[in-house]
């Protein structure tokens, strides 16, 4: 707030100076009450708006704070009765001609008492926009406050922004995971159906080429019973081990072609006993071995299923039985019952 100054240190008592052409002769001025009661006239101070012209100090006061940025304002102070000698006021400058000091002192302009009422304006609203204040606003913290909550608004705003978008992609990239995933498992499903149908239509093909084949193939005997098979090891065969297929049936029981072809020999030999060599078109050989007859002689041709002679025991056996081999065309010897089996035939 605006003080007044000290009035200045009075002169010796019987100190002359001279002002212009005059003489005076100061005295000690103490102040009491009656001294410093209003008085009318030239040194009261107006009660306008505007300050008396003996407010000198006052105004500058008033200035000084107004530029220091302090929160008091002139309008809002009652005005101050200030007695000063006239000695000292008569040589006082012009208020008017301070700098700065005149729009505060004329009663007469209403340009000047505008001035001073926006002089006299809240200094809280320094810093204040001018969108702000068309809103209204009239004091700075208020105003600031107001740009503290609208920027922390703006930041939440922004974060929920932020979570928003990444939610959603969070749950877009979920969903193309899922959509990823079923698709994976339909075309997995999609390609074992297709294998499976394609094991099935497999499977169905080779027993139609089977069935077909097994019309022009037969078993080598009826009423048997398989006693020994291939590969088996013993010491009643000269090679270690079993070299063929043998069908247990009584003596003189059927010996049927499995195949059409050409009877290759039809004799005796030793262990074998009566043997019948037949030879398929492809080159395979087919051995009936320990016949006790035989009906076929070599040279002769025949079909699928016709008689070439008798189950018997002749050569090294211990019973009757039919013994067959089946050789590859580079004389290997192959499982007897893999091969019937490979032609579609039950054994």
């Amino acid at each position: 707030m605006a003080s007044n100054k000290p009035a200045p240190e009075a002169p010796s008592p019987f100190r002359t100076d001279s002002f212009g052409d005059e003489d005076r002769t100061w005295e000690e001025w103490n102040p009491d009450e009656e001294s410093i009661r209003p008085v009318r006239g030239r040194h009261r101070v107006a009660k306008q708006r505007g300050l008396a012209r003996s407010s000198t100090v006052l105004g500058v006061g008033v200035i000084a704070a107004v530029g220091a940025g302090g929160m008091a304002t002139a309008q809002s102070k009652p005005p101050v009765s200030i007695s000063l000698p006239d000695s000292i006021v008569d040589n006082l400058p012009d208020a008017k001609s301070l700098p700065g000091v005149g729009a505060f002192m004329s009663h007469d302009s209403s340009a000047d008492q505008e001035a001073v009422a926006e002089t006299a304006a809240p200094l809280t609203s320094a810093g204040i926009t001018a969108a702000e204040a068309d809103q209204g606003a009239t004091d700075a913290g208020e105003a600031l406050r107001a740009r503290i909550l609208q920027q922390a608004e703006q930041q939440q705003a922004g974060a929920d922004a932020e979570a928003r978008a990444a939610q959603e992609k969070a749950a877009e990239e979920a969903a193309a995971a899922e959509a990823a995933k079923q698709q994976s498992e339909a075309e997995a499903k999609a390609a074992a159906k297709k294998k499976a149908a394609e094991e099935a239509a497999k499977k169905k093909a080779e027993a139609e080429r089977l069935a077909k084949l097994a019309a022009s193939y037969a078993i080598p005997t009826s009423s048997y019973t398989i006693t020994s098979t291939f590969g088996e090891a013993g010491s009643m065969w000269s090679s270690g081990y079993h070299t063929g297929l043998d069908f247990a049936a009584p003596t003189g029981t059927p010996v049927k072609a499995v195949h059409g072809g050409t009877v290759k020999s039809a004799g005796w030999s030793g262990a074998y006993g009566y043997r019948t060599v037949l030879e398929l078109d492809d080159g395979t050989e087919i051995w009936y071995c320990h016949q006790s007859s035989m009906d076929v002689t070599a040279g002769q041709k025949v079909t699928t299923g016709d008689t070439i002679g008798r189950v018997g025991a002749t050569g090294n056996v211990t019973g009757p039985h039919l013994h067959l081999e089946v050789h590859t065309p580079d004389g290997s010897g192959i499982d007897p019952m893999s091969w019937l089996r490979s032609k579609g035939l039950t054994v």
